[in-house]
């Protein structure tokens, strides 16, 4: 048992006759290392990309909000009236009539 660790801590198992087995094993375990750093380097990626997305919904959807309330008031009969007031233009004292077009058959 002593052998056999002091073989393996001194590399022997590299340089031994049925060394191409070992270094088949170790250059799997090396590429297989290195598709899982490539793959965890990648979600982190796409983690902190969801996360710059949610905060970029996060100021568009306050935006809309901003906008939607400011439109409402906008369209409100008093802001009107008071935007037109400015220019010289009044609200009507009578009612509108309704005009209706009747067609006659030939």
């Amino acid at each position: 048992m002593k052998n056999k660790l002091m073989d393996i801590l001194k590399g022997k198992f590299l340089v031994s006759d049925d060394a191409v087995k070992n270094w088949r094993f170790i250059l799997f375990a090396s590429a297989l290392a290195v598709l899982m750093i490539a793959s965890s380097h990648n979600a982190d990626k796409k983690v902190h990309e969801i996360a710059k997305l949610n905060e970029e919904v996060k100021e568009l959807r306050s935006e809309f909000v901003d906008t939607r309330a400011r439109m409402q008031q906008m369209k409100l009969e008093s802001t009107i009236m008071s935007r037109l007031k400015d220019k010289g233009l009044k609200q009507s004292d009578k009612a509108p009539k309704k005009i209706v077009i009747v067609e006659e058959d030939q």
